[in-house]
């Protein structure tokens, strides 16, 4: 009798399916320059405390690869960041080309929302589903002027509302010199999204993806060695030099607002 069963082959395929749907990266819209989308944010209804999340990324061109590196900082739970430590540190007592090259770290403020996608004009298999928007500073002056500001009126509860009483959210994308801008993006009337019944409003809602889990913060330990390959360009935490070594290539990366990959 063979050892290999039907059940394990299902079982392989199965956490094969499973690793799929925990990429919760994958599941974020794209938004390129000089287009058009058009969406409905979705609550949590579970916790609607948690429909948005918020978080802080730090990220740099790393000086021993030349690719982004991108990570969660802890500060966004209040925690220690070794990127936010080295800063200041070199603020405080580097020499002119240390703080030059540690400009090369930026640190951004983002939010996270559910979506559920009306238009997509560029991937047109995203309608109809429910998709992650990660955003910056411009549209969550955009989405807080709804809520709560000069639009809150007008629009409200609106903005997540599924019914022919909720708002659609135009998000337009323009370019300004090389970098996207959002400015133009607006809440529009309320209106009816076809094909939406009671039953298919309620799979939506309840279709809403994790926030919280999109992007893990790593431990300090963790960071701290990323730390020391790409900036620092050494192998160990021992081996950290207390100031760094002048680089003549920065690999400075502007601060887009929104959507940064």
């Amino acid at each position: 009798m063979s050892t290999f069963t039907k059940s394990m082959f299902d079982s392989i395929k199965g956490a094969l399916s499973q690793t799929k749907t925990d990429n919760k990266i994958s599941e974020i819209m794209k938004f390129a320059p000089g287009n058009s989308y058009v969406v409905r944010l979705l609550p949590n209804v579970k916790d609607p405390s948690k429909t948005f999340h918020h978080y802080y990324n730090s990220g740099w061109e790393s000086f021993a690869t030349g690719q982004y590196i991108g990570m969660v900082s802890p500060t966004t739970v209040n925690e220690r960041c070794p990127m936010t430590e080295l800063y200041f540190k070199v603020q405080r007592e580097g020499t002119p080309s240390e703080k030059e090259k540690v400009r090369a770290i930026t640190k951004r403020e983002n939010w996270l929302v559910n979506a559920y996608v009306v238009n997509d004009p560029v991937n047109p298999e995203n309608n109809d589903t429910v998709r992650i928007i990660r955003f910056g500073k411009q549209l969550h002056k955009i989405i807080m002027d709804a809520i709560e500001g000069e639009d809150s009126d007008q629009l409200g509860h609106r903005i997540f509302d599924l019914s022919d009483n909720g708002c659609n959210f135009r998000i337009k994308v323009e370019k300004q010199q090389q970098f996207p801008t959002y400015v133009a993006s607006k809440f529009l009337m309320p209106s009816e999204i076809p094909g939406l019944d009671e039953d298919r409003m309620q799979e939506i809602y309840d279709s809403g993806h994790d926030l919280a889990n999109v992007f893990p913060i790593k431990s300090y330990e963790e960071l701290q060695e990323t730390l020391n390959t790409h900036y620092h360009c050494v192998d160990t935490v021992e081996e950290t030099p207390q100031q760094s070594a002048p680089s003549n290539d920065f690999g400075r990366k502007r601060d887009t607002d929104d959507n940064d990959d």
